[in-house]
């Protein structure tokens, strides 16, 4: 039996879900912050509908291997730059309406990896999830169905979490070992905030509507004595990790964002105690899950941009350096909005991108791992990097260039939501889509150029070689 393993530089995630009666306008919103290095670009992708017979993937990470139905669904997706250790599109929603997230959430507890041996060198990766999964689905529930049946048949190299939603209803799925996986809906008037550990907790195997599992999971655990039948089947416990490292790793970013979608609930940031599923005190706004995939221990004593925590952070936040792109999926009615944050989330701003449209946005299309400034992911990072050099000095710059940037975004999505309303014509309206694409890029890219041209301007007096003479001498 070989251990699991994880694919090459990735790291860790933080991820949100959210139920359809507990926003403020009734969408389904699913996102996450996706982390792996501080210089690693992503793109944007709208991949269309297609036929292809002996349909084939192969992962370019491992041996895993499988055969594909012959059509594809359109649907959106932010790929690697690179394709070396896999495609890694990471997120998206499809024609159907489906929006998909996959993010290597935890490693499996030992004792069950040494009773679940699978062959890690084919089993499917993160990298392949969505690629392999999001194009073929028409519901959340169906997608877990389909992942679920991959799991069983091909196992799975590490241990994931994958939101799933449609227009109504959201779905967290977790693998706990090569073969095995747990499923639960998001209620309704509720949202979980999920770190690097196994999450779900609580099983309710005669709930079909609210569960899904492998078979023979209860089996499989009760036979090698992983957990006494008299208990409540607790997956977190059983499966999971509870090291001192998720302490300070892990759960204190669950903490966090309850602190902001539950304030009234006085919790520990170290407890592994802390539930799943929580009902927030007040509908959540999209801007609102913003927030939570931004935060750093903002306003805290553990914020990492106060001078105090420099070198000595006491919790890792939910946004850090090694934020590649941050995403959040919203679905209503026949509304869908592919938010998209490029670089750190909390120094960047989310663009709501129409998933449905046919040409990306050209600086959406590049960058690669040593800076260019035709990348849109490397203008965002430049900005973040210049901010960095003082914080307290520079972050009102920042501050000022995300409200007017967001209010901006956001008037032209409901400008053009207007213009596709009143459009008859499906070509049309996919020239719409296009054009209000390429302008909210272009909005936010310009807006964010002219910080970094602020920014380096202001720096120009931060040099150590400074010399100024006394007016008196």
């Amino acid at each position: 039996m070989k251990p699991m393993i994880s694919p090459v530089g990735r790291s860790s995630c933080t991820s949100i879900l959210i139920g359809k009666k507990a926003t403020v306008d009734g969408s389904v919103i699913i996102g996450r912050n996706e982390d792996a290095k501080t210089a690693w670009p992503k793109h944007l992708a709208f991949n269309q509908h297609q036929i292809k017979k002996n349909n084939i993937f192969k992962s370019k990470d491992n041996k895993f291997q499988i055969t594909l139905p012959n059509e594809r669904f359109s649907y959106s997706s932010t790929p690697e730059w690179i394709d070396k250790y896999g495609v890694f599109e990471e997120d998206g929603i499809n024609e159907y309406h489906v929006a998909m997230s996959a993010t290597e959430s935890a490693y499996a507890n030992d004792r069950v990896m040494a009773v679940d041996p699978f062959d890690e060198e084919k089993g499917i990766l993160e990298e392949a999830m969505i690629t392999v999964v999001l194009p073929f689905i028409k519901s959340a529930r169906e997608g877990v169905e389909r992942l679920g049946k991959i799991v069983q048949e091909h196992g799975a190299a590490e241990a994931d979490g994958i939101l799933f939603a449609d227009r109504d209803e959201a779905w967290y799925m977790e693998i706990g070992s090569g073969h095995h996986y747990v499923a639960q809906r998001i209620p309704d008037d509720s949202y979980a905030v999920v770190a690097n550990q196994l999450a779900i907790q609580v099983i309710d195997f005669s709930d079909k509507k609210n569960f899904i599992t492998s078979p023979g999971i209860q089996d499989f655990v009760y036979q090698n004595n992983l957990w006494p039948k008299n208990k409540p089947f607790n997956f977190r416990l059983i499966f999971g990790t509870h090291d001192d490292s998720d302490l300070t790793y892990n759960t204190p970013r669950v903490w966090s964002g309850q602190k902001l979608l539950t304030p009234s609930v006085s919790q520990d940031p170290e407890s592994f105690d802390l539930p799943f599923i929580r009902k927030p005190d007040h509908p959540i706004s999209i801007q609102e899950a913003q927030r939570v995939l931004s935060d750093h221990f903002n306003g805290t004593k553990y914020d990492l941009t106060n001078s105090k925590n420099e070198g000595q952070p006491a919790y890792r936040p939910i946004a850090v350096a090694t934020t590649q792109e941050s995403h959040l999926l919203q679905l209503r009615d026949e509304d869908m909005v592919h938010w998209l944050a490029m670089g750190i989330a909390a120094q960047s701003v989310y663009i709501p991108f129409y998933p449905q449209g046919t040409q990306v946005p050209t600086m959406f299309k590049y960058g690669k791992e040593e800076f260019t400034t035709n990348s849109a992911y490397w203008v965002f990072k430049m900005a973040s990097v210049l901010v960095d050099r003082n914080w307290s000095k520079y972050a009102t710059n920042l501050v000022n260039t995300q409200k007017a940037t967001n209010l901006a975004l956001n008037k032209l999505r409901v400008d053009y939501d207007k213009k596709l309303a009143q459009e008859k014509d499906n070509a049309k309206k996919i020239d719409l889509v296009n054009e209000a694409n390429k302008k909210l890029a272009d909005v936010a890219i310009k807006n964010y150029q002219k910080l970094i041209a602020k920014l380096i301007t202001a720096q120009t007096a931060d040099s150590p070689l400074r010399f100024k003479i006394d007016p008196n001498l």
